[in-house]
């Protein structure tokens, strides 16, 4: 199965999300949303589609994502590139039309820039001519916030194995851990305490059979619970 989830930049909450079986490939889900005018989508190359790509510019709406590797382009214009930058390049540049011809109205952008911490070259492609080559770049290193979140879903929200093997369980257990990262999300919003979303699902776990304020909890959560007297401390004993 698959998970085509759209991360919200506010927040990094997720605010689109589908479950497909595996051989549904991502753009035929990508295709049927529909964004604000003034929108900025960062993809990777698994949704890079011209036609798309197209529409997008169309409807007002921009996006940054990778070039693939061999993509046959033509310059048409270079850009200046900032001084003391990772910028390597920034050119604008036109893409083939649906036969071997470049289409003159397939104009975008290209930037290529290197990730200081590994030495590596990436190629993005966008239809922003206003923002700096900076910018452009700054944007699609944000694209790994969504890996993150996929990373705390599989270490903290026990989905990284599946208890059934149903398609209908599977729904089941993945919707149930996008609904509890909401409400995690939230409770670390709200909470005036440095929370980790790891030390906070574990602190949560311990605590779920304390009767205590939740919020007065987040704020404070290595305070003891209030003591509720003895008729409620028998019955807490007499339950456990």
């Amino acid at each position: 199965m698959k998970l085509p989830l759209l991360l919200d930049h506010d927040g990094y909450l997720p605010c689109f999300a589908v479950i497909t079986p595996g051989k549904v490939h991502e753009i035929n889900v990508a295709r049927r949303l529909r964004f604000a005018p003034g929108t900025i989508l960062v993809m990777d190359r698994g949704y890079l589609d011209y036609r798309w790509l197209d529409e997008l510019t169309a409807q007002g709406v921009y996006f940054v994502t990778r070039l693939k590797d061999g993509a046959v382009i033509e310059e048409a214009a270079p850009c200046p590139i900032p001084k003391g930058s990772q910028i390597q390049s920034d050119q604008i540049i036109a893409l083939p039309g649906s036969g071997r011809s470049f289409n003159p109205e397939r104009v975008l952008r290209r930037v290529v820039v290197v990730v200081p911490e590994t030495g590596q070259e990436l190629v993005l492609l966008t239809n922003q001519f206003t923002f700096s080559p900076v910018t452009i770049a700054a944007l699609y290193r944000e694209r790994w916030q969504i890996e993150l979140l996929f990373k705390a879903l599989k270490q903290n929200l026990k989905i990284k194995t599946f208890v059934g093997t149903s398609a209908n369980a599977l729904h089941i257990q993945i919707w149930t851990a996008l609904i509890a990262m909401l409400i995690l999300k939230y409770l670390q919003l709200k909470s005036r305490w440095g929370w980790s979303l790891s030390n906070l699902v574990a602190l949560l776990r311990m605590n779920l059979f304390v009767h205590r304020d939740l919020w007065a909890w987040l704020d404070q959560p290595f305070t003891p619970p209030p003591d509720l007297g003895g008729a409620a401390q028998q019955a807490s004993w007499a339950f456990a």
